[in-house]
């Protein structure tokens, strides 16, 4: 009696639940799955894990970076199928590195259940790669070309944070911080328009592309005073 051939799927994605959902619907899909919360771990893992298919989130909160560790994987492993599974917009991800021939791309808030992005999987396997987008604007591609430490501070200040309470949990002055946090509003085009409040704005916009802001530990505190 022949042996059944069981697909094999890593998922890297940083936040446990995220890492928990998809990992339990893809199991009850019928792959074999493997989850790694760092690209560092996968790596490690990837040849002995050979698997059929990587579903990672971009912004996995260190280097490499989802896209990085999508280059380095298919470099290694050119048969493996990619699905990036993130918060970004897709004008963003198809101008940046690691743009993988036949990969397909989900944001997760164009998505209603983890079935739709099993289905995603299967394509993708099927040679049959698939765009699951939302409509951005020109702010929502801008917010993606931040640097790590203005997306943390812009994350704060969607928390609710004061500056001087960012610049504490970051360990900085907060002269510093408030360098960062200039910057961050000239990177988005809110520094020089009198229309708007630019912390409200760049809030706004922070929760439009990647949703509820959470803390450190995973969780939505409560709002203090900006």
């Amino acid at each position: 009696m022949s042996a059944v051939w069981v697909r094999t799927a890593l998922v890297v994605e940083d936040h446990a639940l995220m890492r928990a959902l998809v990992s339990d619907a893809l199991s009850h899909a019928g792959f074999e799955v493997h989850a790694r919360s760092s690209a560092a771990a996968a790596i490690a893992d990837f040849d002995t894990i050979d698997p059929d298919v990587l579903i990672t989130d971009v912004d996995l909160g260190e280097r490499p970076n989802g896209f990085e560790l999508a280059t380095i994987l298919h470099a290694r492993a050119p048969h493996t199928a990619v699905v990036f599974l993130t918060n970004y917009p897709r004008s963003a991800a198809s101008s940046g590195p690691g743009v993988i021939p036949g990969a397909s791309f989900v944001n997760k808030a164009a998505i209603d259940s983890v079935d739709e992005l099993v289905k995603v999987v299967e394509a993708t396997l099927a040679e049959h790669p698939v765009t699951v987008d939302v409509e951005h604007s020109d702010a929502d591609v801008l917010i993606t070309g931040l640097s790590r430490a203005q997306l943390d501070t812009l994350r704060r200040i969607a928390l609710g944070w004061s500056n001087v309470e960012i610049a504490r949990q970051r360990g900085t002055s907060v002269r510093a911080l408030e360098r960062t946090v200039a910057r961050t509003y000239e990177a988005l085009g809110l520094a020089n328009d009198a229309s708007v409040t630019p912390r409200v704005a760049a809030t706004n916009l922070y929760v439009r592309v990647f949703g509820i802001a959470v803390d450190d530990d995973g969780a939505v505190p409560e709002q203090h005073s900006a």
